[in-house]
């Protein structure tokens, strides 16, 4: 594969998908085509199982089943839609992969890394991304955030005690910490127009 795989990683609230839609416009006129999407979901099947983990009804999903929820639904994603833009040499972005599992069912939900490291692998055969963005930002600011802007679509993930997202983000700044050659921290405290501008300087540097 030839093309250039870029993903968005942190805490719900931290402005991942706003800081994308964003950027797009600039890096599109720079790159060409650019594949946006994000997980879970990104295609028909895997939005369909994203509207199954995030549904607040389905409170019988436990840590292991949202686990393998979320590793099924980016097999096909990363089949479908990631791997032949990379093949076509695109660049793709996407909105959360590997390491949102390996933060939030690893760290957050203590099924602990050994599993689910290997259940990634086993889904993606091994696919990094070149570049991974991480924002990072306060839980608390982070969880006023949700409650603020997305008041009236908050899902299952959302509803979780403060502990669980204080869990999640020690679990990415762990993450970060090992994979310094591929991690680059984004101060997503900032006002949206210098995260935006952090963003793209960081992808065209590396690029």
């Amino acid at each position: 594969m030839n093309g250039i795989f870029i993903s968005l990683e942190g805490p719900d609230g931290a402005g991942k998908s706003t800081v994308l839609q964003a950027i797009l416009p600039d890096l599109q006129n720079k790159y060409g085509e650019i594949v946006a999407t994000r997980e879970p979901g990104g295609v028909r099947v895997a939005e369909e199982i994203r509207h199954v983990i995030l549904n607040p009804k389905n409170t019988e999903i436990d840590a292991k089943s949202e686990l393998l929820l979320f590793a099924a639904a980016r097999r096909v994603h990363l089949q479908s839609k990631v791997e032949p833009a990379l093949a076509e040499g695109k660049m793709v972005i996407a909105d959360r992969y590997i390491d949102s599992s390996v933060a939030y069912q690893g760290f957050g939900r203590g099924l602990g890394l050994e599993v689910v490291e290997w259940l990634n692998d086993f889904a993606t055969d091994g696919l990094k991304p070149d570049l991974t963005l991480y924002f990072d930002i306060d839980t608390e600011v982070a969880l006023e955030r949700i409650k603020k802007n997305r008041s009236e679509d908050i899902d299952r993930l959302d509803m979780e005690r403060a502990e669980m997202h204080r869990k999640v983000r020690a679990g990415y700044l762990e993450i970060v910490k090992s994979e310094p050659e591929r991690f680059v921290t984004i101060d997503a405290s900032q006002p949206l127009e210098k995260v935006i501008a952090d963003s793209l300087k960081v992808i065209i540097e590396r690029f």
